[in-house]
């Protein structure tokens, strides 16, 4: 399983953000310049964010678009399910009657498992711990 260009750049964008959370709207072609994304991508990008209330966006001249929370209220799963919806190792994880063995199946016991303990990860960490971990990185 790989985690698409979607979930990671909305992750990018969101961290963006996060660092210029409290100066007001940050202008979508200023993040596609820093962060190396196209300004197409991020506008498609945008909108399951956006419903997701998880960014705002203001129109005009000081436009752009900015957190709808402060960045350690913004779980990381929270972005990767608006933009991937809910991510489990297997169908039958999410739906079982699809699968007449999944009652009697070792192996969707381990693909639950696995799934809990992703999503669990992603649950654990917040916008502002990943941009934290990246300006360590950083220097």
């Amino acid at each position: 399983m790989k985690l698409s260009t979607r979930g990671r750049y909305s992750t990018r964008l969101m961290m963006e953000l996060a660092l210029h959370f409290g100066e007001g709207p940050v202008l979508l072609k200023d993040i596609s310049r820093v962060q190396d994304i196209s300004l197409k991508y991020l506008g498609q990008l945008i909108i399951p964010l956006k419903i997701a209330g998880l960014i705002k966006s203001t129109r005009g001249s000081h436009g752009g678009y900015f957190l709808s929370r402060t960045p350690d209220k913004i779980k990381l799963s929270e972005v990767i399910n608006a933009v991937e919806g809910p991510i489990a190792f297997s169908e039958c994880v999410d739906s079982p009657d699809i699968c007449y063995r999944s009652k009697t199946c070792a192996a969707r016991d381990v693909w639950e498992e696995a799934t809990r303990q992703f999503n669990k990860t992603l649950g654990g960490i917040t916008i502002a711990e990943m941009l934290s971990n990246q300006k360590a990185k950083s220097g």
